[in-house]
């Protein structure tokens, strides 16, 4: 896909800054007062209408690690127990664990941490009932009550940045993106949720050499398309770098949501991004909405492919998610939608054509044709000082001064003069023309302008 390669400095930095992306709808967050686990669990319709509980029946993630680049996750939420395996912080203002929540909304992390990879809890007391919600098979270690997420037998990476406000370590969004991705990758991750975003297309050249260490390791890359009513009309970066899965937001009947989500033309596919629910640092939960949550539930999926097929490289990966879409809109891929509506079950059990590219890009083809960069292994320095060979020109002479000749002047002269004359003939003859015009002018009846033209009443006469 083609994008806009300069990079304008009101970009990432100011863009990042200003919301959190995909992220949750401002006002959408909906304050909820405490309840029992088991009435959350209800709420997750795209468990069964998206396929996801059809394709538990061939993997639940287990053995993959998944990167959360976000304001940091609760690990200890009672929905996350164990899934948090490691973690940093990118930002230099949160915990060395990356699980201090941080930021403008410090609550976003775990909001996407337990829709992705959340395991749910036990219930409070024998007595209680369970949830009748789906909920992956018994003897899967995920409890009946609470948040289950897409891939809940994944491993989460928390990667906390501080974003949405200034940051107190001083540290801004264009340094601690490809720290916090280039840190995932050489930790084993996988996959890597990026539920941020920006109001430009475009993204500081200092990112690319980040997300091309991903493309290259063979790392998923999963990120939000943004929201309509935070003020992302178009996709904005990162979901804008070709080789990243970009998420656009559904309804609830599965129709492009109009404030939560965005367009354009890297969108790959489409997810729940209405009435969504989460959990809450501290262990509470929330009803949300967003494209921040529709990145989470297509990662899911992506560590649900990579646990089936550990060896399949990204790039299939990728396209098992989108050719199994289910089209919408537009015939084919489009703008709103992607390639279409996820389908997690085709996605797990699809056969499904390997393909020689990824379908939604390559951030290497993209920096040799726009950064006109080269990928080659660069030439180590050379630590001895080069030769100067020696001149092989003879020295240059200085021209000697001669007094000018009377014949080189005497031409220049002739040539001023001649057309001079020739001037004067010209400025004679045309104050003749214009007398005689003047003269004639002053016989001629007066004529109606032109250039101008009637407007005709269309009605009938009456």
């Amino acid at each position: 896909m083609t994008l806009p390669h300069g990079w304008r400095r009101r970009t990432a930095s100011a863009a990042l800054a200003a919301m959190l992306a995909g992220g949750s709808l401002a006002g959408a967050l909906l304050t909820a007062p405490s309840a029992f686990a088991d009435s959350w669990r209800d709420k997750e319709y795209w468990l069964n209408e998206y396929g996801i509980s059809a394709a538990w029946q061939v993997s639940k993630g287990a053995g993959v690690k998944v990167a959360i680049i976000d304001s940091g996750v609760d690990g200890q939420h009672p929905d996350l127990n164990g899934a948090v395996v490691g973690g940093t912080d990118a930002s230099g203002a949160g915990d060395p664990n990356g699980q201090k929540s941080i930021g403008a909304k410090p609550e976003h992390g775990t909001l996407v941490a337990t829709l992705l990879a959340g395991r749910g809890h036990a219930p409070a007391s024998p007595s209680a009932s369970p949830s009748p919600g789906p909920s992956p098979s018994p003897g899967s270690g995920v409890g009946p009550d609470g948040i289950v997420g897409v891939a809940p037998e994944a491993q989460i990476l928390s990667v906390s940045a501080w974003l949405g406000s200034p940051n107190p370590a001083g540290k801004t969004d264009q340094e601690q993106i490809p720290e916090a991705v280039r840190w995932a990758v050489d930790n084993g991750a996988k996959v890597i949720n990026i539920s941020l975003g920006s109001t430009s297309p475009d993204w500081p050249q200092s990112w690319d050499a980040a997300f091309l260490y991903a493309e290259q390791k063979d790392v998923v890359i999963v990120a939000a398309a943004g929201n309509r009513i935070g003020g992302n009309v178009q996709v904005g970066a990162p979901a804008t770098i070709p080789g990243v899965l970009t998420v656009a937001g559904l309804d609830r009947n599965r129709t492009a949501s109009v404030d939560a989500s965005s367009q354009g033309i890297s969108i790959g596919v489409s997810a729940p991004a209405e009435k969504l629910v989460g959990g809450l640092p501290g262990g509470s939960y929330e009803d949300w909405a967003g494209t921040s949550g529709s990145a989470p539930i297509v990662s899911g999926v992506a560590a649900l492919i990579r646990s089936k097929w550990p060896d399949m490289s990204a790039k299939q990966v990728i396209n098992r998610i989108v050719s199994t879409a289910e089209d919408a809109g537009a015939p084919g891929k489009d703008p709103i939608y992607g390639y279409g509506i996820l389908n997690a079950e085709a996605a797990l059990k699809a056969d499904v054509p390997e393909v020689a590219s990824n379908p939604v890009g390559s951030i290497a083809d993209w920096i040799r044709v726009h950064r006109r960069g080269d990928l080659s292994s660069p030439t180590p320095p050379s630590t001895s000082k080069p030769s100067i060979p020696a001149a092989t020109l003879a020295d240059p002479t200085v021209p000697a001064a001669k007094a000018p000749s009377q014949s080189d002047t005497a031409v220049p002269a002739a040539v001023v003069i001649g057309f001079g004359s020739l001037f004067v003939a010209i400025v004679a003859g045309a104050t003749v023309q214009l007398r005689r015009a003047y003269r004639t002018s002053q016989e001629l009846p007066d004529e109606t302008s032109t250039g101008v033209v009637d407007v005709v009443d269309p009605s009938p006469p009456k």
